[in-house]
């Protein structure tokens, strides 16, 4: 026997219930939906995790955790993952985003775990200290830039430069009326 002979089980291809189509239909009346009730009605039903009235789940169980909006949020990088990149080169934010090294427009911390033995210019939010030192022991730099320039807002419409419309495109003006 093959996959393409194998047929349906009998009775797995049912007629759909055709509802509200009149009694003839074995359906009609109410349309399976039993009389009254909120069940009955359209529209009616209750919202997801409605426990009839009970204390829902979701207010019984305790809420624990707190994330501060405030907290200065920054993504990691190992002095390991630096020494991917040529010698004498600017590691700064763009060419991590563009090597797969950090994924958001957040600060970049680089960490001391691995080693570095060329000497790189890496621009970074904030170093450890092992990391420092490592990278200047390699003779490169470690340049900590302000966190503020990675989240300053992109130009808004009204700052951006108008462009004047022609004279024939501008829409004529109604003469006012006095009533």
């Amino acid at each position: 026997m093959k996959l393409n002979e194998i047929g349906r089980p009998k009775g797995s291809n049912r007629p759909v219930k055709r509802r509200g189509r009149g009694g003839p239909s074995g359906h009609g009346g109410t349309s399976t939906r039993g009389h009254k009730g909120q069940k009955s009605r359209t529209g009616g039903g209750v919202r997801p995790g409605f426990e009839g009235g009970q204390m829902p789940l979701i207010r019984r169980i305790p809420k624990l955790g707190f994330t501060s909006r405030r907290k200065e949020r920054y993504q990691i990088i190992n002095v390991e993952a630096l020494s991917r990149f040529p010698a004498n080169t600017l590691v700064d934010h763009k060419t991590l985003l563009s090597a797969g090294l950090v994924k958001k427009k957040l600060p970049v911390k680089v960490l001391g775990y691995g080693d570095l033995n060329i000497p790189l210019k890496v621009e970074a939010g904030f170093f450890s200290k092992q990391a420092e030192k490592k990278i200047t022991e390699a003779k490169g730099q470690a340049i900590v830039i302000p966190t503020k320039a990675l989240k300053a807002k992109p130009e808004t419409r009204s700052s951006k430069v108008k462009i004047p419309i022609p004279e024939t495109q501008k829409p004529k003006e109604k003469p006012k009326t006095k009533l």
